[in-house]
């Protein structure tokens, strides 16, 4: 009986161990079955990866990039490698596609699997051009369907060839990082502004040049006098927005900061943006003011405020942007009252005509803000901002220069560059 009882528990036992095992092996299965899966392949994915104009981007069977060089290069940060250097690559992020795996049926090569990119390698090859070595980013989207068009960060590096790699190669500069945004930022200002203080279309601004703030000198880039708030935007007009900031009041602009969505990270096909931030001062001191105009310790990362622009320019609706072209459903976040929206394209396009020159942007019909941002070593980030008011082009852009120099006169001939060739696609 005893020997019984003894083989008894000896059984149970070894079933104990069964059942542990193979949940040990589920639970591994589930966190590394695609792993699994792509070593079984080759040890890499199988599938290609394109660009929305079939393009081929990699081979991920063979481990291979596109043979242009150019194309490497400029498209790195949305390609990715096969090591995941970049977490913004689509070799990583589409991983599970591109093998052909599912956690139920494994993979499922009835075909090679293929993946198609929003971006048009043309067009990354034209911004990074034009960036020619300087550190920034290039983004267009379409506001009405949220393809990103055109995503560039730069330095990059050929991933088929890294040889000596930059500092910073590695970082999506267009979503992974924050910069000082300058005058871009009064745009988030002029929202608070339009649907918080009700006469503000009957209030006169005066710019002497300068103006005192709790004892502290705030300067202005020049004399712009008796301002409508239309103008006070086209003149980019410290003055004026030190005074709309005083009004306003910290707590409403970090209320429209975050509603506008500069101050949180947002989901763009998995990967989440960095963050912006915005600190409290109180009415008074300067440092709102500066806060206002988006000096200070303001931090803005480029993404967020394409989403901006692209509201503006969507009648204040967001299509949240896409880098994926496959098995997506458009999502959309109301970020502005259409009322509001259509105040501020009209100035932001007040802006190119009587302040910015139109003839910078032949042919564009384009709603913009400037920014020289500065970082207090002497330098500024250049930052240019916008959409074009066209049915058949409706792309929201934003351009950003480290360490540029002037808004207009480098980011926006970047951005005129890249959305002529957009345009005559």
């Amino acid at each position: 009986m005893k020997k019984v009882k003894n083989r008894g528990a000896f059984v149970l036992l070894i079933a104990l161990f069964c059942v542990l095992g193979l949940s040990l092996y589920c639970a591994r299965y589930v966190m590394h079955g695609r792993e699994w899966a792509s070593f079984a392949g080759g040890g890499t994915t199988m599938g290609l990866l394109y660009d929305r104009n079939e393009v081929l981007l990699a081979d991920a069977g063979a481990g291979t990039y596109s043979e242009d060089y150019t194309t490497r290069v400029a498209n790195f940060h949305v390609t990715g490698d096969y090591i995941g250097n970049v977490g913004t690559g689509a070799l990583t992020r589409l991983n599970d596609h591109l093998t052909g795996f599912n956690l139920l049926t494994g993979t499922y090569h009835t075909e090679t699997p293929k993946a198609h990119l929003t971006v048009d390698a043309a067009l990354n090859n034209e911004a990074y051009a034009a960036l020619a070595g300087r550190n920034g980013s290039v983004q267009i989207v379409n506001y009405k369907t949220g393809e990103l068009l055109c995503m560039v960060s730069s330095p990059s590096i050929d991933p088929a060839n890294p040889g000596n790699i930059p500092d910073g190669a590695y970082l999506n500069r267009a979503i992974s990082a924050t910069y000082v945004p300058g005058s871009v930022f009064k745009l988030v200002t002029l929202a608070a502004a339009l649907e918080t203080i009700n006469d503000i279309y009957d209030r006169t601004f005066y710019c002497g040049g300068s103006v005192m703030v709790g004892g502290d000198k705030l300067n202005c880039t020049g004399v712009h006098g008796n301002q409508t708030i239309e103008q006070a935007l086209a003149n980019s007009c410290n003055c004026a927005f030190s005074e709309l900031a005083q009004t306003l009041g910290t707590d409403v602009i970090q209320a429209y900061a975050k509603k506008l969505g500069i101050t949180d990270s947002h989901a763009l096909d998995g990967m989440y943006t960095a963050a912006g931030s915005i600190d409290a001062h109180e009415v008074g001191n300067i440092n709102l003011s500066w806060s206002a105009i988006g000096q200070s310790t303001d931090l803005v990362c480029p993404n967020s405020m394409l989403r901006l622009v692209s509201a503006i320019g969507n009648g204040g609706t967001l299509v949240e942007p896409t880098l994926v072209g496959h098995g997506r459903r458009l999502k959309t976040t109301k970020l502005l009252d259409a009322e509001t929206a259509e105040k501020m394209a009209s100035m932001m396009n007040y802006n190119v005509q009587y302040a910015y020159g139109a003839g910078s942007f032949p042919g564009l019909s384009i709603c913009a803000k400037t920014g020289t941002a500065e970082v207090g070593d002497g330098t500024d980030h250049a930052w240019f901002v916008g959409f074009l008011d066209d049915e058949e082009h409706p792309y929201a852009f934003v351009v950003q220069v480290e360490r540029g120099g002037g808004g207009l006169s480098v980011a926006g001939a970047i951005a005129n560059r890249v959305l002529q060739q957009a345009v005559a696609n």
